[in-house]
């Protein structure tokens, strides 16, 4: 298997860690603006690039501050243009329909991801837009950190190929139990809801 690190390191080069940063960072951007792009494996990849603690914790970072900028990008911009009523009505349909109905949702969407642009819901659905930060910013806490903390336990205790081997494994699994779970929670509250 190829070992991505190195390949990262022959790519950027010695001192490709900025140019790396800058990657992770406008993949997490376009991901929370523009459409979805699995930014859970380019996050472990730049990690394996060096999967020191300073540079996991600088990931990680990069990684909330993407994320919460493109949450205000695109409240700002639904907040500028007129919103059809329908879009509005579907939107507050949906929202309607999950679990929770509140700011909280942005946490519990880390973990089993049921809305797109969450910008746009913030502004649509009329949360506050402190709190909607402050929830995306812990929800990227547990997420990412969690994700760096096994890496790093793989990293520790396998060789470079085989960590990142069960680090790719393990994020192939978050994202699945990530699908299963959102699905589950449409289908149950789509099921009270008839009842």
């Amino acid at each position: 298997m190829i070992n991505i690190g190195e390949w990262l390191y022959g790519f950027f080069g010695e001192s490709g860690g900025p140019a790396l940063v800058l990657c992770i960072f406008l993949i997490f951007l376009v991901d929370a603006v523009f459409f979805p792009t699995i930014p859970e494996f380019f996050y472990v990849s730049a990690f394996f690039y060096d999967p020191s603690l300073s540079f996991g914790l600088c990931l990680l970072a990069v990684a909330i501050a993407a994320e919460t900028l493109g949450l205000v990008i695109l409240y700002l911009i639904v907040g500028r243009v007129r919103v059809p009523k329908r879009i509005d009505t579907v939107v507050n349909k949906y929202i309607g329909f999950l679990i929770l109905g509140d700011e909280r949702l942005l946490l519990l969407n880390r973990i089993a991801p049921m809305i797109p642009f969450s910008g746009a819901f913030v502004r649509i659905a009329g949360w506050d837009i402190k709190k909607s930060v402050f929830y995306v910013f812990v929800g990227c806490v547990l997420k990412y950190g969690a994700i760096l903390m096994m890496s790093n336990f793989f990293q520790s205790y396998y060789s470079s190929g085989d960590a990142q081997t069960f680090t790719l494994i393990f994020i192939i699994a978050v994202i699945a139990v990530s699908f299963v779970l959102s699905v589950i929670v449409k289908k149950k509250k789509g099921m009270s809801q008839k009842s």
